[in-house]
């Protein structure tokens, strides 16, 4: 046994092996667990003197980001509206009929919104995405941001036609 230790220790002192850095096992007794069940978060970190992270609703996002949240939120919304039709159309309802009751309404303009936003928001989101995917080089901070304008302005134009159509 003493010479397996001594000779794992000669082998981790070589310098051709590399050796990984084991931390010792801490153990906690039952008492010091019940306590650390009963601290949330903040009170641990404060207790070691650490600063707690940033909650997302503090933390500003980037342009980027909301862009990329919200072409996901659109496809949601479009999956969402259209498994609403095929669920009125399976139960026998008439899809057209209720669309066209709705454009002689009042509510035509909104409802034209809410179909045409997320449609066009997340048409030309994955066209951007096809972009970026043909055109890595095309890829920096700058373009990414400027493109995610682009999205949000492109859509709101395409939705302000369609409404007043």
């Amino acid at each position: 046994m003493l010479a397996l230790r001594s000779a794992s220790r000669a082998l981790s002192r070589s310098p051709g092996i590399a050796t990984t850095n084991q931390r010792a096992m801490t153990v906690i007794s039952t008492k010091s667990a019940e306590d650390y069940k009963k601290q949330n978060y903040t009170e641990r970190m404060e207790k070691k003197g650490m600063p707690v992270s940033p909650h997302v609703m503090i933390y500003a996002f980037p342009v980027v980001a909301l862009s990329s949240i919200t072409v996901r939120i659109t496809g949601v919304a479009l999956w969402g509206g259209m498994a609403g039709v095929a669920a009125m159309s399976l139960c026998g309802g008439d899809p057209a009929m209720l669309a066209a009751s709705i454009g002689e309404s009042s509510l035509s303009i909104p409802a034209k919104f809410c179909v045409a936003f997320p449609l066009s928001y997340h048409f030309i989101g994955g066209v951007r995405h096809a972009y970026w995917d043909a055109t890595p080089e095309a890829v920096t901070n700058e373009a990414v941001e400027k493109a995610s304008y682009a999205v949000a302005g492109g859509s709101l134009v395409l939705t302000g036609i369609a409404c007043v159509l």
